[in-house]
């Protein structure tokens, strides 16, 4: 039975909960992400791991130098750039969810070695690059297993909770830390660390418990099973799904896409064609990954703790909190803006506004010493947290929205896990160099994060699609249709209708079997070519 109705149309609770779980997988990254921030200043973690100790057994003589602080956070990125490139064939032979199962393994064995280091260093940057392997695989399959099970008409929705979850791990793992610091001895950082066990259990396991996606069991000719993933999403009794129009409709228009797709020998190759703008859709999405990374968020995330002690804020774990929260918090926003408005134009704003918030803070901590002056400082906060609302609402949920929907099946898999590597790649430079670039410039890093995002917004308005409100079929035809532009995309819709409004409105008109005039209403048009194919 349906939980509820979307423009008409009947969405099952199986849907809400594979999306919900699937997103434990970016729970897990923003978890790790957010974890190591508090970790580099718990002092046994110092007195054990740190380069010089200027008196054995007192953690403030002791300290990190930048390549090896570096090397500590920014392995964890170098086994996500691994691992998102594994993901993608390791998804199409196994299936979305059993990869996923098999990826949480991974990155609980990284787990274990990390809390089962003693004295060195590198055991323990071992362990994250192990965990970046699972984690990197993760953030490839999870927003295409989203995806491609979703339901359209809240596919945005759905998928932004991978992003949303990855703000909650942030946020939990800062939560923790707090708590976790005034444990005695190593309990402190192995407490922080070893916790990160129970989120791929919960993953790992409880996927199993959900439908396989629908597009992956008719690429391997499974029909049948493709028939009752399809029912569980849209809260269809099984029994009625050989019957029901909706599930009937979804499964043929996948069942063409596929086959259309299928008649091509696919490789890592067929995603820099030329055709049907594969190489396009794969430059696009991997630029936009990039950026992401260049707005500037995990130069917070990752160093937060270090940039608000420098600022003289005599408590850095509680900032953290603040951040982490307002973060978190604003990512429902960005749901609801990214369902409501579409792709584009969230991006664009989101761009322009966090260029605008991240100029005031390089420009706040250049022109005055925040250490001394705490108005200075106060504003750079102030202006931290404003731009991680912007982040949070358009450009943290937005592009991994895209990942899961911009490509085309039979490829979605390989170009997916390029886009996500994209992000790995530097997530890596900007988690490594960071150290070495606010040493040479300080502040004024903000002043080049700032550019960046004003160079995302301007790569958004000429060559990204609008996508929202379209099947993922319909996105393949969209980005192949050679009248349609990015800036004229948002009005376009497949054949057969005038405009995506007209779209959404023949939809809700067939779930309530009332063809409209104008065009004769969906319904009709299915029917009628059903009838063409029997014929």
């Amino acid at each position: 039975m349906a939980l509820f109705y979307v423009e008409g149309l009947p969405i099952g609770w199986i849907a809400i909960m594979l999306a919900v779980l699937a997103s434990m997988g970016g729970f897990i990254f923003g978890y790790d992400t957010g974890q190591i921030s508090d970790i580099l200043l718990m002092e046994d973690f110092r007195i054990r791991f740190a380069n010089y100790c200027g008196t054995p057994g007192d953690a403030n003589t002791c300290s990190f130098t930048v390549v090896r602080e570096g090397l500590i956070v920014a392995l964890l990125s170098i086994g996500t750039l691994a691992g998102a490139l594994i993901g993608a064939p390791v998804a199409d032979w196994l299936g979305r969810r059993y990869a996923m199962t098999v990826e949480c393994g991974v990155f609980m064995v990284g787990v274990l070695i990390q809390i089962t280091a003693f004295h060195s260093w590198v055991q323990f940057a071992i362990g994250r690059l192990i965990s970046g392997l699972g984690v990197g695989s993760l953030s490839a399959a999870v927003p295409m297993y989203q995806a491609e099970t979703a339901p359209p008409q809240i596919r945005g929705t759905l998928t932004a909770t991978y992003q949303l979850f990855i703000t909650f791990g942030i946020l939990v793992a800062y939560c923790i830390s707090i708590g976790a610091r005034e444990i005695g001895g190593s309990g402190s950082w192995r407490t922080v660390v070893g916790i990160g066990l129970a989120w791929p259990l919960i993953l790992g396991i409880g996927i199993l418990f959900m439908p396989e996606s629908p597009r992956w069991l008719i690429a391997h000719g499974r029909h049948d099973d493709a028939r009752r993933s399809i029912a569980r999403t849209r809260g269809v009794p099984i029994e009625e799904a050989d019957h029901h129009r909706f599930v009937h409709r979804e499964l043929e228009e996948m069942q063409s896409a596929i086959e259309f797709e299928s008649k091509e020998k696919v490789g890592w190759v067929e995603c820099f064609n030329p055709r049907r703008k594969s190489l396009y859709r794969t430059l696009l999405c991997m630029t936009l990954q990039m950026f992401q990374q260049l707005t500037g968020a995990n130069y917070f995330f990752y160093y937060g703790a270090t940039i608000f002690q420098s600022v003289g804020i005599s408590d850095s774990f509680v900032t953290q909190i603040i951040l982490g929260a307002v973060n978190f918090v604003c990512t429902f926003g960005g749901m609801y803006v990214m369902e409501r408005f579409g792709r584009r134009y969230p991006l664009i704003i989101g761009g322009v506004w966090q260029s605008i918030w991240l100029f005031v803070f390089a420009a706040a901590g250049t022109a005055r010493d925040p250490t001394t002056d705490k108005g200075i400082g106060k504003l750079m906060i102030v202006s931290a947290c404003l731009f991680i609302f912007g982040y949070a609402m358009t450009w943290a949920p937005g592009i991994w929205i895209l990942i899961g929907e911009t490509f085309p099946t039979r490829t979605r898999a390989r170009q997916a896990a390029l886009a996500t590597a994209s992000n790995w790649l530097w997530n890596f430079l900007l988690a490594f160099f960071t150290p070495f670039i606010t040493k040479a410039i300080g502040y004024r890093y903000g002043f080049i994060f700032a550019a960046c995002n004003l160079t995302g917004a301007v790569i958004v308005y000429f060559f990204l699609y609008e996508s929202s409100d379209l099947s993922l079929e319909s996105v393949d035809m969209m980005y192949c249709d050679p009248t349609c532009k990015p800036w004229t995309s948002r009005t376009w819709a497949p054949e057969g209708f005038s405009s995506r409004k007209e779209l959404v409105e023949q939809s809700r008109a067939a779930e309530a079997h009332k063809p409209l005039e104008a065009g004769g209403g969906e319904e009709s048009r299915y029917e009628h070519h059903a009838a063409e194919k029997t014929v």
